[in-house]
């Protein structure tokens, strides 16, 4: 025997402890030497092999067989397989043979999907549904938020799974720097949506909850025009700005709707209107037995506009419990006064209607003649600015309410067809495209300057009443001074006559004049009178005065 040959004194000993065996695997090894008959493998042998293949040998004498891992090569291919596992999440892991996990998160994926087009796909009535329910809103954004962060780290360990072991630096400086922009990229709308839930959830009760009146109606949540021919709101546009003592509603238009069809009719008040009628049986009806007024017409506290601020003033509490006893003294007068039931109202604040202006963008309308900028014509104080006539004038916020609210050297009755092309311009301007961009500013302004009393539950259902509206026909009645009609000295029979006409007209009969034959009325003469198309008012008419030669005029009053 050799030197090289012959065993050294704790040589045994040394290789032993090179040897890390557990003593699972020695029972392993035991047990498999007396089931097969094979020999168990010595601690020796153990060492040239590794761990892997020696747990194989243990087992059964063959070599167990891992899922192989696959890698892309390049950069290009890195980032391809990960953007394909951005738009189908998990097909990273599929690709480097991680298939457990693949499914798991296609799964999910998919469960998630499904059932959201399942929901809202059955009817499409039900995203109005969640718009309008805060609790709903908030789960949204979380749920997005939630979702959001589970993506990016799909994302984000499918890239690192992807890219090859060897690569350049630059490699991975780019590569990060890629799937982060891919990240961005998709989480921007995703957190922009769930900022607009959260939003909206607050717009939603800051205007809808805690402003009910005692004058609106008890319907239920479900099917709540079952048994209604028409629902009614009131628009007031109230005067509260700096320098006013209260709000003064300077613009009154109720809005009946046909709940079937979706045909509208506009009535518009003068501002002005003395002796407005209270209904039979109501409280205000035996306050004000005569209307209300103080027998001189001419006094300012005792029209329209006033009962907003002067009723609930001087008859505080007599209505019951209300959250807004103003709105519920306007509604019941132009009830009286129209001869039809009020529902529900809608207050815009006109101080903060250029906010909704700017938000929007502007507004385009036409004008046709100067209208002043400031000025007080009680007294006799000249504007000191006028905005200029033409086509098409794009207006800022600022010069949008001048638009609706300059009274000098023009009467009520014009102001209030401004009034009402400016709420046909901004229609016409809230394309939904401008409305998404300028979204949060929107609801920013509208929590400021909106009121009413139509409860937030049947927000889904005048949403759908509004889509028949936008497909029908409207009709605008102007109530202005004529032969039989006079503010001062209202007929109310006269009105209550051309209300009737214009919501139920008489049939045209056959061969007498021309028209679709669809919807069209004789009315009576009454109603002619005073019915517009508020197109034509609106549209580009010059009258030929410049600024100029309004600021010639009112040298007079300088």
């Amino acid at each position: 025997m050799t030197d090289d040959e012959r065993p050294r004194p704790g040589g045994a000993r040394r290789a032993s402890r090179s040897v890390r065996v557990s003593r699972a695997d020695r029972r392993r090894m035991r047990h498999q030497e007396v089931r097969g008959g094979r020999r168990a493998l010595r601690p020796d042998e153990v060492v040239a092999l590794d761990p892997d293949t020696a747990t194989a040998r243990a087992k059964g004498g063959r070599r167990a067989r891992r899922p192989r891992q696959r890698r892309v090569q390049g950069l290009g291919g890195t980032l391809g397989m990960t953007f394909l596992g951005a738009v189908v999440p998990g097909s990273g892991y599929f690709y480097t043979g991680r298939r457990a996990a693949g499914w798991v998160v296609l799964a999910g994926w998919a469960s998630v999907m499904g059932l959201a087009g399942w929901y809202f796909g059955r009817d499409w009535h039900r995203a109005i549904d969640v718009a309008f329910d805060p609790t709903a809103l908030k789960i949204a954004a979380v749920v997005l938020g939630t979702l959001l962060a589970l993506w990016v780290g799909v994302v984000w360990t499918s890239y690192r799974l992807l890219r090859p072991r060897e690569r350049p630096r630059w490699h991975t400086v780019v590569g990060n720097v890629s799937v982060l922009l891919i990240c961005l990229v998709v989480a921007a709308p995703v957190l922009r949506a769930a900022q607009y839930a959260l939003a909206t959830a607050d717009l939603v009760s800051s205007v809808f909850d805690g402003n009910g009146t005692a004058t609106a109606p008890d319907l239920p949540d479900e099917n709540p025009w079952e048994g209604r021919d028409r629902v009614s709101v009131l628009l007031l546009g109230g005067d509260g700005g700096d320098g006013r003592d209260g709000v003064r509603t300077d613009s009154v238009i109720l809005l009946s709707i046909d709940t079937r069809t979706g045909k509208a009719v506009t009535f518009s008040l003068p501002r002005n209107l003395s002796g407005a009628r209270f209904p039979e049986g109501s409280p205000l009806a035996d306050a004000y037995p005569y209307g209300f007024t103080n027998g001189d017409p001419a006094d300012g506290n005792y029209m329209l506009n006033a009962i907003y601020r002067n009723v609930p003033a001087a008859h505080p509490g007599i209505l019951g419990n209300s959250s807004n006893e103003g709105a519920d003294a306007i509604k019941l007068a132009v009830e009286g006064t129209l001869g039809i039931p009020v529902d529900y109202y809608v207050l815009v604040n006109l101080d903060g209607f250029k906010q909704v202006v700017d938000a929007m963008g502007g507004v385009t309308v036409n004008i046709n003649q100067p209208i002043a900028i400031g000025g007080d014509s009680s007294a006799g104080v000249p504007p000191w600015d006028y905005l200029e006539p033409g086509a098409d004038q794009h207006l800022d916020g600022f010069h949008a309410l001048w638009y609706s609210r300059g009274r000098w050297g023009s009467d009520d009755y014009q102001r209030m067809d401004r009034q009402r092309c400016m709420v046909d311009a901004l229609v016409e301007s809230a394309d939904p495209g401008s409305l998404l961009l300028r979204y949060l500013d929107l609801v920013r302004a509208g929590k400021e300057i909106v009121y009413t009393d139509i409860p937030r539950q049947l927000g889904p259902a005048f949403a759908d009443l509004a889509l028949r509206v936008k497909g029908g026909k409207m009709k605008s009645v102007v109530f202005r001074s004529s032969a039989e009609f006079s503010s001062a000295n209202p007929d109310f029979d006269y009105i209550h006559e051309t209300v009737q006409s214009a919501l139920a007209p008489r049939k045209r009969k056959a061969g007498a004049g021309s028209g679709d034959g669809e919807g069209t009325s004789e009315g009576t003469g009454a109603e002619q009178k005073v019915a517009e198309d508020p197109v034509d008012v609106c549209a580009y008419n010059p009258t030929g005065e410049t600024v100029e030669d309004a600021l010639a005029r009112d040298a007079a009053y300088r």
